[in-house]
C-alpha cells in the first residue's frame, strides 16, 4: 500500500471515529455532561502519558515542555488553546446528551469556512469569489435557522468558531502534535480535578459503580485514538485532501442525528443544511481547482 493510500486510510479513520462518538457518549448519559469533561479531560492525561511511555516519546515531551517555558507566547497560546478544545469537547457532549446531534453536524460542516474567515482576520489571507459566495451562503443558512426555525444555532457556531480558533492557535505552537495534545490535557486538568472535588464535597458526583462509568474510564482513549491516526494520516497526504475527508464526520453524525437517535428534522432545517452543503461544494470546489492550477505551475516550472 502507497503513503498516500496509507494516509488517506488513517485520516478517513479518524474522521470516522469522531463521526460515531455521539454513540459513546450517549452510552455514558447518566453522568452529567461537565462532570463527563472533567473525567474526559482527566484520563486523556492517563492514556496520553502512558502513550508517550510505550512509544518512547517521553523525553520529545520534556523537550517541548522545556521549549515552551522558554517561550511565553507559546506558553500561553498552548494554554488558551487547551481550554479552548475543552470548550469544544464540552460543547459537544453537552450537544450528544441534549439531543443536539444535528446542530453538532452542522457546526461541524461550518467549521472549515469559519477557519478560513479568521485567516482573512487574522492571517491577512485573501479569498477567490467562489470563497466568498460560500462564506456567505453559511450565513444566510445561519440567519435562516435563526428567524424560519426560531433558533439561533448556538451550539453549532460555539462548536465552529471554537474549533477554528483552536486551529488558529496550533498554527503558532511549532510542537509535535502528542506533546501538543498532552499538554493540552494537562493544563486543564487542575479545573477538571477542582470540579470533581466540588462534585463530590456537595455529593453531586454520579461517577460510581455503574455501567456510564465502566465507559468513561475509557474517554482518554476514546478522545486520543483518532487524534494519534489524524497526526499519523495527515503526514502523508496533502493539506487539500485532508481538508475533503474532514467532511466525514459532520455527514456521520447528520444521518446518525435523523436515523440512529431519532432527532427532529423538518423541512425549515433542510434548507439550512441545503444552504451549508452548497457552500461547501463551492468551498471544495474552488480548492480543487486552486489545487489543480498550483500543480500545473509546478509541473511548468520543472
Amino acid at each position: 500500500m502507497s503513503e498516500n493510500k496509507k494516509g488517506i486510510l488513517l485520516a478517513g479513520l479518524a474522521y470516522t471515529i469522531w463521526g460515531v462518538l455521539p454513540l459513546y457518549w450517549n452510552l455514558v448519559d447518566e453522568i452529567g455532561p461537565f462532570e463527563i469533561l472533567a473525567h474526559r479531560v482527566l484520563w486523556s492525561v492517563v492514556f496520553m502519558l502512558i502513550l508517550l511511555t510505550v512509544t518512547r516519546q517521553l523525553n520529545m515531551f520534556k523537550n517541548a515542555t522545556t521549549k515552551l517555558f522558554k517561550n511565553k507566547k507559546m506558553l500561553i497560546a498552548i494554554i488558551a488553546a487547551g481550554y479552548i478544545i475543552t470548550l469544544n469537547w464540552g460543547t459537544f457532549i453537552w450537544a450528544v446528551n441534549n439531543h443536539h446531534v444535528l446542530q453538532a453536524s452542522l457546526g461541524y460542516y461550518i467549521n472549515p469556512l469559519v477557519s478560513i474567515l479568521f485567516a482573512f482576520i487574522f492571517l491577512g489571507e485573501r479569498f477567490s469569489i467562489a470563497q466568498w459566495i460560500a462564506i456567505i451562503l453559511a450565513f444566510i443558512g445561519v440567519l435562516f435557522m435563526t428567524f424560519q426555525v426560531g433558533e439561533f444555532p448556538t451550539v453549532s457556531i460555539l462548536l465552529a468558531v471554537s474549533f477554528a480558533l483552536y486551529g488558529l492557535i496550533k498554527k503558532v505552537v511549532d510542537i509535535d502534535a502528542f506533546s501538543s495534545i498532552t499538554i493540552e490535557c494537562i493544563v486543564t486538568l487542575p479545573a477538571a480535578l477542582i470540579y470533581i472535588y466540588y462534585l463530590s464535597e456537595t455529593n453531586n458526583i454520579t461517577f460510581g459503580m455503574n455501567t456510564s462509568s465502566a465507559w468513561l474510564l475509557l474517554a482518554g482513549v476514546v478522545t486520543a485514538t483518532p487524534l494519534v491516526l489524524f497526526s499519523a494520516g495527515a503526514r502523508k497526504i496533502p493539506l487539500s485532501l485532508t481538508g475533503f475527508l474532514q467532511y466525514i464526520a459532520p455527514t456521520i453524525m447528520f444521518f446518525l442525528g435523523i436515523f440512529l437517535l431519532n432527532e427532529h428534522f423538518d423541512i425549515n432545517q433542510f434548507i439550512t443544511f441545503i444552504f451549508i452543503w452548497i457552500s461547501i461544494i463551492i468551498y471544495s470546489y474552488s480548492k480543487y481547482m486552486e489545487m489543480k492550477k498550483n500543480r500545473r505551475k509546478l509541473i511548468k516550472n520543472k
